[in-house]
């Protein structure tokens, strides 16, 4: 058995608090995190107690959504609200951050932003993460690591495109199955 790494398990984790999220526009998950410990988490959504987005549509101005609270900033409000510190702390966020949360985390004290997908990523985010000296690292989710299944589904749609290969005179449309499946389960 092969474990998986601390970070794809914290990205795991923020891509299950983004199942959380009341956002019809962007589900998105935070996690912080300092010495491989959990310290909180959050996801994009309203302000509690209030309207969601999922209730009553998004409320836009300028082409943002103003009900949302975003997910790094409930991370880091739930750290505030608890007293727990997050300087030199790591977040793990589904989606780069926006500019507002750049700044709120670079304030707050994290010293490394992981994001598993660019999401319109702001130039003078990516200038003031480099002159705070945060780093930023890329983590795409390996959704293999999280299914439990996947050996053994890898394996069966390898034995299925090789009998289909075997059983077929059309060549270009078996390979064009054999490509997607490969691009899939990356066979």
């Amino acid at each position: 058995m092969q474990r998986i790494s601390w970070d794809q398990y914290f990205m795991a984790q923020s891509h299950l608090l983004s199942l959380r999220s009341t956002c019809t526009r962007l589900m998105v998950g935070a996690t912080i995190v300092r010495d491989k410990r959990i310290i909180a988490g959050g996801y994009n959504g309203s302000v509690s107690g209030s309207v969601h987005c999922v209730d009553e549509g998004c409320y836009v101005i300028d082409g943002h959504c103003v009900r949302t609270v975003h997910a790094e900033a409930n991370a880091l409000l739930q750290c505030a609200k608890f007293g727990v510190p997050t300087e030199n702390a790591d977040i793990y966020v589904t989606h780069f951050p926006c500019l507002q949360c750049s700044k709120q985390l670079i304030q707050s004290g994290i010293r490394t932003v992981y994001y598993a997908e660019d999401y319109k990523n702001h130039p003078y985010a990516i200038q003031l993460f480099k002159e705070a000296g945060v780093q930023t690292k890329k983590v795409e989710l390996n959704y293999l690591a999280v299914d439990t299944n996947y050996k053994e589904k890898e394996m069966y749609v390898k034995d299925l495109l090789d009998k289909i290969q075997d059983l077929s005179d059309d060549h270009k449309e078996v390979k064009s199955l054999i490509h997607k499946a490969e691009e899939l389960f990356k066979i």
